[in-house]
């Protein structure tokens, strides 16, 4: 943030793109998501590491009334 501040009194040219993704990863495939952000729209780095470590190896569980379900991996979704 500080380096388009830094730009924008510098009176550059400066954009900030914000996405909410949260309905995006709903039904979407992630390994298709991370890819097409890779390759159209030159996602990589840091960025891409942190997207992917927020989607890949996550589980779940429910707990009602005191019992445990089966942990369950998630392939689709947000927990």
């Amino acid at each position: 943030m500080l380096d388009i501040l830094k730009a924008a009194d510098q009176q550059q040219v400066t954009l900030l793109g914000l996405l909410d993704l949260s309905a995006a990863f709903d039904c979407v495939d992630w390994e298709i998501l991370l890819a097409r952000l890779q390759r159209g729209m030159g996602v990589d780095g840091v960025v891409l590491s942190w997207l992917q470590s927020f989607l890949t190896d996550r589980s779940q569980r429910v707990a009602y009334a005191g019992e445990l379900s089966l942990l369950v991996e998630l392939l689709f979704g947000v927990p």
